[in-house]
């Protein structure tokens, strides 16, 4: 009987897809978590006094926007993990959770530099670098699954922005 009912599995895709979707969500929040760590005892002393750009957004959006950019960058991970581990794709698909893997950590590394150890020109250089990464990581889940990339555009935009905020508060600091 099971026979005659399709599988929704493609040939090469991971088993347990949905144990891996929890798995990208784990490590994309822990990263997440790792982040507000350095950050919430910095925001009301320490980066309440810097000087800012006018087009720097009150604190409250900040929570939001990274926890919805988090899910996605989740998804879009798993997305691309899920796609077949055969032929040409195979090596793209590696690619691109390589620069995923990559961009996290950038991601990870500019907290801490930025809000717990102030180095505002350090943590300039790790911003920059981390769009570079999310920009190759949206580029190698094209190849694998258009949907993923998409995913990724609001973060490349929102680094974009905070890269930009980052320059601005090291410029006026």
């Amino acid at each position: 009987m099971a026979a005659l009912i399709p599988s929704t599995r493609q040939e090469g895709a991971p088993d347990r897809p949905i144990a891996g979707l929890l798995g990208f969500f784990g490590v994309c929040y822990t990263v997440a978590g790792v982040g507000a760590l350095s950050t919430v005892p910095s925001i009301p002393n320490w980066y309440a006094a810097l000087a800012k750009p006018s087009f720097n957004p009150p604190n409250w959006i900040f929570a939001p926007v990274w926890t919805a950019l988090y899910g996605l960058m989740a998804i879009a991970a798993w997305l691309v993990w899920r796609t077949p581990k055969t032929g040409l794709r195979a090596a793209s698909r590696l690619s691109g959770l390589n620069f995923f893997s990559l961009q996290l950590l950038l991601n990870a590394v500019w907290t801490p530099v930025f809000f717990h150890y102030h180095w505002l020109l350090a943590a300039l250089v790790v911003i920059l670098c981390l769009w570079v990464a999310i920009l190759f990581t949206t580029i190698q889940f094209w190849k694998m699954e258009r949907f993923a990339a998409v995913l990724l555009l609001p973060y490349l935009a929102w680094v974009g922005f905070a890269a930009a905020l980052n320059y601005q508060i090291y410029r006026l600091n």
